[in-house]
């Protein structure tokens, strides 16, 4: 039992409940890859959110490791989603996204939530996963001023491999990139010295590492191990003939800019205002090329997993 605080009583450990996959996976000593479950329920429109899910847990399975879809259902911190468990995240409107700070009240309360990077990294970590796919990674916001994502803080002081596709391209890349080096993040580009802008292969800023294969990814990754606490993260970017037409990108973002500004449109509210105004302007082009980032990164992720399992 864990000990007391502080004169408060002792700490109740948190309800857990891991897959059977998954529990089999681990006890085989085998690959895990996470996966986030915001994505499912904000990042995509319904009913596409169902589908990619199943598919990118799928993706997963073809290239050799188990998919562990992390939530919040009742209070309990499911470690792997059963179909039931995927369609109830897809289906609820109403469904709260939970980053670190709001895992306690979820707790205590009883409730429900999709896990942001920053809980599910955090959660897979804990639960003894060492790899984890996502889309893009949450940044500094545009416009100065403080507004900055918890992803960050929280990939400093966890450790586990993240595969994604830079940061979105919608936020300050170059501040971004500055907070991970304050942070100690180690990152790194795969196959490329460019940092990858989400929806566009490369965001105009370069990158001082680089790997070649998942057996690099993992080596770097048990080294990390023997340095200190923090994340690894894997930039993975879309091939240049599946990203967004950047012409089309920086016009869309532009007026997308504008238009909000002058609505009064500020804070937590930009991101999905950009986001919608992208998909809408494109004609879906936005979506398809996130579905493919999703894809990309969780068979990546997937063949690293497979390595570390072997090298370990």
């Amino acid at each position: 039992m864990p000990a007391a605080h502080h004169g408060y009583p002792a700490v109740v450990p948190l309800p857990v409940t891991v897959s059977p996959e998954v529990a089999q996976t681990q006890a085989d000593g085998g690959p895990v890859v996470a996966l986030e479950s915001t994505l499912i329920a904000h990042g995509l429109p319904r009913p596409d959110n169902l589908r990619v899910a199943r598919e990118v847990e799928d993706v997963v399975r073809r290239h050799g490791a188990t998919p562990a879809t992390i939530a919040v259902l009742d209070g309990t911190v499911h470690i792997g989603l059963d179909d039931g468990g995927l369609a109830r995240i897809a289906g609820e409107e109403s469904i709260p996204k939970l980053g670190v700070r709001d895992l306690p009240v979820a707790f205590a309360a009883g409730g429900s939530g999709a896990t942001t990077v920053s809980s599910t990294a955090l959660l897979a970590a804990e639960a003894g996963i060492r790899v984890f796919a996502t889309g893009g990674l949450g940044g500094v916001h545009r416009g100065g001023g403080y507004d900055e994502s918890a992803d960050l803080a929280a990939l400093a002081g966890t450790s586990i491999l993240v595969v994604c596709a830079g940061v979105k391209s919608i936020l300050d890349i170059e501040a971004t990139l500055e907070r991970l080096e304050s942070l100690s993040v180690t990152v790194v580009g795969y196959r490329t010295h460019r940092f990858p802008g989400f929806y566009l292969s490369d965001s105009g800023f370069a990158l001082d590492w680089r790997i070649e294969d998942p057996q690099q990814a993992a080596a770097v990754f048990r080294a990390r191990l023997d340095v200190r606490p923090g994340a690894v993260v894997v930039a993975n970017p879309l091939p240049v003939s599946e990203q967004l037409d950047p012409g089309l990108h920086d016009r869309v973002l532009a007026d997308a800019l504008a238009a909000a500004e002058a609505a009064g449109i500020a804070g937590k509210a930009v991101t999905p205002y950009l986001l919608e105004n992208l998909h809408r302007v494109t004609r879906g082009a936005s979506l398809r090329a996130n579905i493919r980032i999703i894809e990309r990164n969780a068979e990546l992720a997937a063949r690293i997993a497979v390595a570390l399992a072997a090298a370990e």
